[in-house]
């Protein structure tokens, strides 16, 4: 008779026999070409289609594809498919994507570089040298775009070099990248965004408004609510739009105003949906006369909209 410890010994052996298998075949679609990937999920998973098995990248073809500067398409893919593939060599390759033209080539760049153990984040790697790229590099260029990337690395110690760049630096481009990476922070930069909302620059405004929908902890609707008189078309419908997601309620008589007075229709439009969205009650009689007298179509279907919210 077998004792129950022999069992036991043979379940916990047929176990690492099959866990090694496994291993095996993975680690030659990790590691091997396309021919060699396909073959082993073949024999791991059998008689499942191989459109419906998840693809590894391996370090070569991450290398070969970021360092060549691929479409932004194969490069997507390459890094998507190879999130939890460990390579050191490959990111030298990978971090000057963080700078590439395509804005989603340089996403999923920072994107892939933010999921590595090591490499990245350690003294004088990959974010260390993006945060001084950000306060000292002489290109505006690299300086945005390094602050996108430390909005897409999601890492407390970004939300002060943004808002030092908010603060700081002279190019409006760089500024209202900076506003956005907040955004995506979800950190308002103890009072950088409303800084930002303040900026002379229409492009840094909009970036800051857009901004403003993602700080869970924003809500100075305040500052938001004195755009609605900016001299930009694009600012005072973004505001507009903005308020009404903020749940404002005390932009009420801002919103009638601009509802019933601005001279862009969508603006007006913008006005007067955030007006319903705010089931603003003291607007019925604005939106009642917007709904009979608007020059535009889509302001009276708006207004009318907006009525039936109220």
């Amino acid at each position: 008779m077998i004792s129950k410890q022999t069992k036991l010994g043979l379940s916990i052996s047929t176990f690492a026999g099959v866990a090694f298998a496994c291993l095996s075949l993975l680690g030659s679609a990790a590691h091997g070409g396309p021919a060699e990937a396909a073959s082993g999920a073949a024999r791991l998973y059998p008689g499942i289609a191989p459109d419906q098995i998840e693809k590894l990248s391996s370090s070569d073809r991450i290398r070969t594809v970021t360092a060549q500067r691929g479409s932004m398409t194969a490069i997507w893919e390459a890094l998507e498919e190879g999130e939890k593939v460990e390579c050191l060599d490959c990111i030298a390759s990978v971090e000057p994507l963080m700078y590439d033209a395509d804005p989603r080539t340089r996403e999923i760049a920072a994107w892939w570089l933010r999921r590595r153990i090591f490499g990245v984040f350690g003294p004088g790697e990959v974010y260390e040298q993006t945060v001084q790229k950000l306060s000292s590099d002489p290109n505006p260029r690299v300086r945005a775009f390094a602050a996108e990337a430390l909005g897409e690395f999601l890492l407390a110690p970004g939300v002060d070099a943004v808002a030092l760049a908010i603060e700081k630096d002279t190019d409006p481009t760089v500024r209202a990248a900076a506003a956005g990476a907040l955004g995506r922070l979800n950190d308002d930069g103890r009072g950088a965004l409303t800084k930002a909302l303040g900026d002379a620059d229409a492009r840094v405004k909009l970036s800051a408004l857009g901004a403003a929908t993602r700080v869970n902890a924003f809500s100075d609707a305040a500052s938001v609510a004195r755009l609605l008189g900016d001299g930009d078309v694009k600012v005072r419908r973004r505001a507009a739009e903005v308020l009404g997601a903020l749940g404002a309620k005390d932009s009420g008589t801002g919103l009638q105003a601009l509802a019933k007075g601005d001279p862009d229709a969508n603006v007006r439009n913008a006005a007067c949906h955030a007006l319903g969205v705010l089931r603003d009650a003291s607007a019925r009689a604005v939106l009642e006369d917007i709904a009979r007298t608007d020059a535009d179509q889509l302001v009276r279907d708006q207004a009318a909209i907006a009525l039936r919210r109220l």
